[in-house]
Formats: C-alpha cells, sequence, structure tokens
C-alpha cells in the first residue's frame, strides 16, 4: 500500500479518534505457529503505534521470530468504527518506563492522588520495557458510512448490478 494512502486513512477523522483510544487488538504468530490476539496498551504518536510491555513478556519471542502483526482498534457501539493496521513489530528495549506508556494509561479515571500512586508502583515494579512499535504498512478504516468490509461492499454492487437488469 502506497504511504500517501496510508496518510490519507490515518488522517481521516474516525481514524484519528480511534488511534487516540489507548486499547487495541494485537495479532501475532505464537511460536508454535498458531496466531494469537491479546488486548494491548497503544499509543499513536503521529506515525506509529507504541505499545509496551515487560522485558519478560512471552511475546517478545515471539514477535523476534515472526515480526508480522495486525492490529485493531474498535469500537463499542453500532454502527462499529473499525481500524486494522498491518506492519512489522520493532522492538526497543528501555531503561525505565516509557513514555509512551504513561500517556497510554493517562485516560483511566484516576483521582490525581491514585495517578500519583499508580505510577510510583509502575516506577518501583520495572527497571525497564520493551516497547514494541508499529509503523504501519497497510491500513483500512471501515465506519459503516464510508466504507463497508470488501465483502459487504461487493454483495451491495452485485444486488444494484441485479436490480438494474431486472429493471
Amino acid at each position: 500500500m502506497q504511504q500517501d494512502k496510508i496518510d490519507e486513512i490515518l488522517n481521516h477523522k474516525y481514524s484519528q479518534e480511534l488511534l487516540a483510544r489507548d486499547l487495541g487488538r494485537l495479532a501475532f504468530t505464537a511460536l508454535d505457529g498458531t496466531p494469537r490476539v491479546i488486548p494491548i496498551g497503544i499509543y499513536w504518536n503521529g506515525a506509529e503505534i507504541v505499545m509496551c510491555t515487560s522485558k519478560n513478556a512471552r511475546k517478545l519471542e515471539m514477535l523476534r521470530r515472526s515480526p508480522a502483526v495486525a492490529l485493531t482498534i474498535d469500537t463499542e457501539v453500532h454502527p462499529p468504527k473499525i481500524l486494522t493496521l498491518r506492519g512489522e513489530a520493532e522492538l526497543d528495549v528501555v531503561d525505565g518506563i516509557p513514555h509512551e506508556y504513561l500517556q497510554m494509561n493517562g485516560t483511566y479515571q484516576m483521582t490525581p492522588e491514585q495517578r500519583v500512586e499508580w505510577e510510583a508502583n509502575v516506577r518501583a515494579l520495572y527497571d525497564g520495557m520493551v516497547r514494541i512499535v508499529l509503523k504501519p504498512t497497510w491500513v483500512k478504516l471501515t465506519d459503516f458510512e464510508t466504507t463497508l468490509p470488501g465483502n459487504v461492499a461487493e454483495l451491495i454492487e452485485q444486488q444494484a448490478a441485479a436490480a438494474s437488469l431486472g429493471a
């Protein structure tokens, strides 16, 4: 997919709303070759999605072996809005807590006092983390207003063609 098309989709107002969410579903291939999907905190920095995990997370070995991933960010309302992204995960081991991790957890409802306590606990638990970085190489926005899943659009076109033949 061409970068200008990726940028066009990512700059759509619905994509921007979805990219501002703090949770996505990351799909990757497990060591045994089977698919895995996990919920994971996300942070959009304007060019890439950043996810963070502990340095001992089992998914890291899987991502090192097979970095191809897909990420879905969606809503829970009808009609749903769905942003699907694909690319390769790049792993970046960092000392301390990545600022993206603190940002992606900033939307949860906490009092200022709870936030201070949460952040202190995070800093005490992790001596470092791994940033999982996804620069999208393919994207699709499905909003059921201007875009539909490909198979649904195909059925609508077939139905319209059949109706015009019968007219």
